[in-house]
């Protein structure tokens, strides 16, 4: 019962992500997600100014927290970032941002990372409120793991000084071992903002390896038994249901930190999910809505 507990804390709450064309796929999966749910609108090459926004509209006028990303390296200029603030502003969608790099081998502007974004003060001056930033239990592919945690911890600083939230939002996992190692360490650090767990949602075995290879994510075989399904039957479809259950029971098990007043908490600190959607918005919320149903 303690486990299922924990698992049903771990995926309430859960935030989901999306393009700016999935605007059709919010609208067949709106009645099947919670009202006031996080969903990340991307910062994609191949998409405009204008779907972005209207993504962003879309989602705070079905009742949800669109949650747009700046992607850093993309911007071509200061004004480029203050004209995107700006339309989103207008329509509702700056009290949460997410800002990463970016994926752009050279800078298409005068960002070259997110926290020269963040650093330039602009954020606050839009009407937000919080931001995301991205974390790499797994490590980055052109990244090194020094770099990494000074930028965390840069930009975590550079966040609280402004008066401005901060929620942690992670590559996504298929191995619980090294995303508990890694919250550990970020809270270690003194981190205690919200950690948002990239967690694939139920998709075809075939396209999440392709997504995991693409994006640097452990994929072989071992890890892959771990998370539920084989190498050998690329044909199937897997939901992250094992994924879940084991690391909310892992984090359940982090030794309790006893409050001033008392109280107790986890020391994992505030964890939740975030659902990398790539079988679709309504499957994801679906597979959520069943998961939480046979935890209660």
């Amino acid at each position: 019962m303690a486990n299922r507990q924990a698992a049903l804390e771990l995926v309430s709450g859960y935030s989901l992500e999306m393009t700016g064309k999935d605007v059709p796929g919010l609208m067949e999966a709106k009645d099947t997600i919670p009202a006031g749910t996080k969903i990340n609108v991307t910062f994609l090459g191949n998409e405009d100014l204008e779907m972005r926004v209207s993504a962003a509209k879309a989602v705070r006028e079905l009742g949800f927290i669109p949650v747009p990303h700046i992607s850093a390296r993309r911007l071509s200029s200061r004004a480029q970032l203050e004209e995107f603030l700006s339309r989103l502003q207008d329509v509702g969608a700056t009290e949460s941002v997410f800002v990463v790099g970016g994926d752009p081998a050279t800078p298409e502007g005068p960002y070259e990372d997110s926290y020269d974004v963040i650093r330039t003060g602009l954020l606050l001056d839009y009407g937000v409120k919080e931001v995301s930033i991205a974390g790499y239990p797994e490590g980055h592919p052109d990244i090194s793991t020094d770099v990494l945690w000074r930028a965390l911890e840069d930009k975590s600083l550079s966040l609280a000084q402004q008066g401005l939230g901060a929620t942690i939002l992670t590559q996504f996992a298929f191995d619980t071992d090294p995303v508990l190692a890694w919250i550990e360490a970020v809270r270690a650090r003194g981190i205690q903002s919200t950690i948002r767990v990239g967690t694939p949602g139920p998709a075809g075995i075939k396209r999440l390896i392709g997504f995991a290879r693409r994006f640097g994510v452990g994929a072989n075989a071992m890890i892959v038994k771990k998370y539920g399904f084989s190498l050998t039957n690329l044909m199937g479809t897997a939901g992250p249901d094992k994924f879940v259950t084991d690391l909310s029971a892992l984090l359940a098990e982090t030794a309790p930190v006893t409050a001033a007043e008392g109280a107790t908490t986890p020391a994992a600190g505030p964890v939740k999910l975030h659902f990398y959607t790539f079988g679709g918005l309504l499957a994801t919320s679906e597979w959520a809505r069943d998961y939480a149903a046979a935890q209660s």
